[in-house]
């Protein structure tokens, strides 16, 4: 089992600084909002200490978006229907992975629940309730791929800007929540997908508000 890597107190801030945005808004801060909110003189100053966590094994930055920072985790399988992300003597969290979602079922199913996973209580600012894997690339810019295992809250209500796990008459979908009166924006972070709008009256409800993000690094 790996050892818990070192970390500068610098090095500890930016972790924390992204595991919070994650918590708070679903999605990891950009070097510009990093460089801000620490006082660096330039997002250059955050990329250097994005590189040494990356380096520790901490977080994994993926090329091409600008939020592209993943929170990483040891992995290992300590059985046939459980999954281990966790480092030694931490707390840690059962939550059941949802795959596919039947149309007018609950999210939370027994028949949608692939398998549990044990993480580490750590990695979340907020208490998740389950993970759900992601399928597509429509939140790609927010460092959201597929194959991705979000890290879900369960709950009814969200702020604007939030990322929310939303059901679209039989749909179950990830995006960006806006609300502006009876009008609800969900906004893809991928210019490739449209905004879809939902008016009054229109089948919709909120599934669950994103927490975090788990890599999926273990091959299902």
């Amino acid at each position: 089992m790996p050892s818990t890597p070192k970390l500068t107190t610098r090095q500890q801030q930016v972790l924390e600084l992204v595991r919070n945005n994650i918590a708070r808004t679903g999605a990891p801060p950009t070097r510009a909002e990093i460089a801000a909110a620490l006082g660096f003189k330039s997002a250059n100053a955050a990329e250097e200490h994005l590189q040494a966590l990356a380096r520790k094994g901490v977080i994994e930055l993926v090329s091409g978006t600008s939020r592209g920072i993943r929170l990483k985790n040891w992995t290992g399988s300590s059985g046939k229907d459980v999954r281990q992300a966790t480092l030694p003597g931490l707390n840690q969290l059962s939550l059941p992975l949802v795959g596919r979602v039947a149309a007018g079922s609950p999210i939370l199913a027994q028949e949608h629940v692939d398998q549990t996973y044990v993480v580490e209580s750590s990695l979340f600012a907020q208490k998740p309730d389950y993970l759900l894997r992601v399928r597509g690339m429509s939140m790609r810019d927010a460092g959201i791929l597929d194959g991705d295992l979000l890290a879900v809250s369960a709950t009814r209500e969200a702020r604007n800007g939030q990322i929310i796990v939303a059901r679209l008459g039989e749909e179950v979908t990830v995006k960006r929540f806006h609300r502006n009166h009876d009008v609800i924006e969900l906004h893809a972070e991928n210019p490739d997908y449209a905004t879809i709008v939902v008016h009054a009256g229109e089948p919709f409800e909120i599934e669950g508000r994103a927490v975090g993000l788990i890599r999926n690094a273990i091959s299902l």
